[in-house]
């Protein structure tokens, strides 16, 4: 894939996944908000038939109250009474009370006239429950609900009934009435199919509005997108020539520091040598003073060799840390320039990676390259510390400054700011840089992720 098509892939999966997402939460969120109501709607409607079968039951044991009160346990009488108020209170098509007793045989059924005179002890419902046998024990229990399977009177086809039954313990009966519930649920499933219809209409509301909002979405991350890749590629040219410019310059230092240093130390030392060989053959005393001025030109170009090698990686950086290689710096600068320079790390735990240091080294030595070369500074001071595992350091003078610290932050004062700045945010750290006209402070901060692992650390150990 090429780049513009991998930016248009990265554009558009995000969004077609945050789209499914989307609609899938509200699909399911919708769906058990649905059952959640119709679960409701379906507890209320039973609880009403609950309550309606009752209040029945307890007007037909108040219609019989005063015949069964006054009876005896054997009056026959009294018992054909009963069942005779009770066959009469018939309500609706599918309304009525029944009576059983105790050993299951039937005495009053007013929609099924085959029942009465025979014993239902052992009747089970299509789901296997012992129907009259636990009609029997609810009543015997002090009464109470009981659902379970029967033929419904009007259409004949077997539905759900919930029936409330008190028992008559003085004639050994048990009392009941109940209602079908197949009209609970299919209210139910009305309500059901209500509430799909409504989260389907939702769906498309939210499909109408989430669709162009997306397209805009997506047609404003594709513009942006492309205007930072036209901005990176204008970014990438110039850190490359940046680079190029820094290579060229560092080229031309170092010929302009060989052929000025150590190109005219070593010629001094081949005319010291050419000279005392001459006077070798008229005055050795002579020569011996020629050949001691050689000598001395020679150390020059020693010394000089060593400082353009410490200059492009100072030795002590790798043998003794990034402490000790700052204190080095701080002595050569202050002989060098003539600054008062001072330097204090007793708060630092030196647990960089050797990458870490060497940027810290480097914006270190950048910074006293900017003093020496801008502030008029008579005075800088190194502070290296730990802030919670992480390196910090600030360098600071009582020079000139240099006015607009945002300017300077945002790389707007020379290649050597933006060097530095570059080299901590290969580390994601930060350069913070305040400048007035008492001085400059440079601060550099390192975050953890600098630091060497604890297995690294113990095997530099």
């Amino acid at each position: 894939m090429s780049l513009r098509h991998q930016i248009i892939a990265l554009a558009i999966i995000p969004l077609v996944i945050a789209i499914l997402a989307i609609t899938s939460f509200i699909t399911w969120q919708s769906a058990n908000l649905t059952q959640v109501n119709i679960a409701t709607f379906e507890q209320n409607m039973l609880k009403s038939k609950e309550t309606e079968i009752l209040n029945l039951t307890h007007l037909a044991v108040s219609a019989i109250q005063t015949t069964y009160g006054d009876a005896a346990a054997d009056d026959q009488a009294a018992k054909a009474k009963v069942a005779a108020i009770l066959a009469s209170l018939d309500y609706g098509k599918d309304g009525y009370f029944f009576v059983y007793d105790y050993d299951g045989n039937n005495i009053v059924h007013p929609r099924q006239s085959f029942r009465p005179g025979r014993n239902w002890l052992d009747l089970t419902d299509p789901n296997g429950d012992k129907v009259i046998a636990e009609l029997i024990a609810t009543a015997k229990a002090g009464g109470g609900l009981h659902q379970y399977k029967w033929q419904k009177p009007s259409s004949g086809q077997v539905a759900d009934k919930l029936s409330f039954v008190v028992g008559l313990d003085k004639w050994r009966w048990v009392v009941g009435t109940g209602v079908y519930l197949d009209d609970v649920y299919a209210q139910t499933a009305a309500a059901n199919a209500s509430m799909r219809a409504s989260i389907k209409s939702t769906f498309v509301i939210v499909a109408m509005i989430a669709v162009p909002a997306v397209i805009v979405v997506f047609t404003t991350c594709m513009l942006l997108t492309f205007h930072e890749r036209r901005m990176a590629d204008g970014r990438l040219k110039e850190l490359t020539q940046r680079v190029i410019d820094t290579q060229e310059e560092e080229r031309a230092r170092l010929a302009r520091e060989l052929h000025d240093g150590v190109s005219q130390n070593l010629l001094g030392v081949r005319y010291a040598m050419d000279l005392a060989g001459r006077k070798v053959r008229i005055d050795v005393n002579d020569a011996a003073l020629t050949i001691e001025r050689g000598v001395e030109a020679l150390n020059g170009a020693i010394k000089e060799i060593r400082r353009l090698s410490h200059d492009l990686r100072p030795r002590v950086l790798d043998d003794m840390g990034l402490t000790a290689a700052l204190e080095a710096l701080c002595h050569n600068f202050q002989e060098r320039s003539g600054i008062v320079t001072e330097i204090e790390a007793s708060g630092f735990v030196d647990r960089l990676k050797p990458e870490a240091s060497t940027a810290l080294y480097r914006v270190a030595q950048e910074a006293f390259n900017n003093v020496e070369r801008h502030s008029g500074a008579s005075r800088l001071a190194v502070r290296l510390w730990s802030d919670s595992g992480r390196a910090r350091m600030t360098v600071s003078d009582n020079g000139t400054g240099f006015g607009d610290t945002k300017a300077s932050d945002a790389g707007g004062h020379g290649l050597g700011l933006r060097n530095m700045q570059e080299r901590m945010a290969h580390f994601r750290g930060l350069l913070l840089i305040d400048s007035t006209a008492a001085g400059t402070t440079l601060t550099a901060m390192m975050p953890k992720s600098a630091n060497l692992q604890p297995r690294d650390q113990v095997e530099a150990a």
